[in-house]
């Protein structure tokens, strides 16, 4: 009997207390804190991402830099055979030039002395295909007869490739949007978790793009490296891989801010209903009322409402 009187004036005391609304941000205020870290995150999460996506698309000492693997054909023939020099310096004269680099959305191609000298179009779901190269440059659209393994291979590179291409464009466009959404999460914990799902898509997308941007070309400079038979250089582009990690790397940092975002941390909707009161420095204020401060914490509201009922 008592304690239903204790419980009804407790809810009475709740039902009377309304935080203001400069309350209510001070309250929240380590919650919008850590929801624009997450939204940063994303920032620089597309802004790495761009930078993958604009790698040897034209011929700029900047964009060239940023590539996937460099192929060196310089010396595509072995000093030990005869004539090496001279074939290679024929080679070269038919049209194959000295390397070639690989972008997201095409490649470029040049001379060691002039540097770059030509850049392909970019084109939708790109891949790489070496053989096409040589015939169009090399030998002047004749044909290559390819074995049955090797026309296997070019088909894994191609779905691959065009799978990376996805998503990682899907990646950017994600973090652009997710971007502006993710500071919405302070007003309610409830609107966090459909966020973080959504932030979990873009972390996904730009990770995998990552992932399979890695083996791929990490598999095939080892294959090019392996072929003794004609001498190809090929080296792996250090700045295009550092900017594809760091873009997944920050997408996945916020993906963990926002789970814990999903039960940490006060939101507006809790301090406005009473289920949390936040930062206790908002009511520092209070005890020049009567009110309790310090003793009281984020997850106490109903010893709050009983000292108040008590007091009262």
């Amino acid at each position: 009997m008592f304690g239903r009187k204790k419980k009804s004036s407790e809810t009475l005391v709740n039902d009377e207390f309304h935080p203001s609304k400069d309350q209510i941000k001070r309250a929240t205020r380590t919650r919008l804190i850590w929801a624009l870290l997450s939204s940063l995150l994303l920032l620089i999460s597309l802004v790495f991402i761009i930078l993958v996506e604009i790698g040897d698309t034209s011929i700029s000492p900047i964009r060239n830099k940023i590539h996937f693997i460099s192929l060196d054909l310089s010396n595509i023939i072995p000093v030990r055979v005869p004539n090496a020099v001279l074939i290679n310096s024929i080679a070269q004269t038919l049209g194959l030039h000295d390397f070639y680099t690989v972008g997201l959305w095409g490649f470029c191609e040049g001379y060691n002395g002039a540097g770059v000298t030509f850049c392909s179009k970019p084109k939708t779901l790109y891949w790489f295909n070496p053989v096409e190269i040589l015939q169009n440059e090399l030998l002047a659209g004749a044909t290559i007869a390819l074995s049955a393994q090797v026309d296997d291979i070019l088909k894994l590179i191609r779905v691959v490739s065009q799978v990376m291409f996805g998503l990682f464009l899907t990646g950017a466009c994600m973090s652009f949007i997710m971007m502006f959404i993710v500071p919405l999460s302070v007003y309610s914990r409830w609107a966090t978790f459909p966020i973080t799902i959504f932030t979990f898509i873009t972390a996904l997308l730009t990770t995998v793009g990552a992932v399979i941007a890695t083996v791929l070309f990490i598999i095939m400079k080892n294959a090019i490296t392996a072929a003794t038979q004609i001498n190809i250089g090929a080296t792996i582009g250090i700045e295009m891989f550092v900017f594809m990690w760091i873009a997944a790397g920050t997408s996945i940092l916020a993906f963990i801010i926002q789970i814990g975002m999903c039960c940490c941390c006060a939101s507006r909707r809790d301090v406005r209903t009473g289920r949390k009161r936040g930062s206790k420095k908002t009511y520092r204020g209070e005890s020049s009322e009567g009110e309790p401060s310090s003793e009281t914490t984020e997850k106490e509201p109903g010893r709050f409402s009983r000292l108040r009922g008590r007091r009262s």
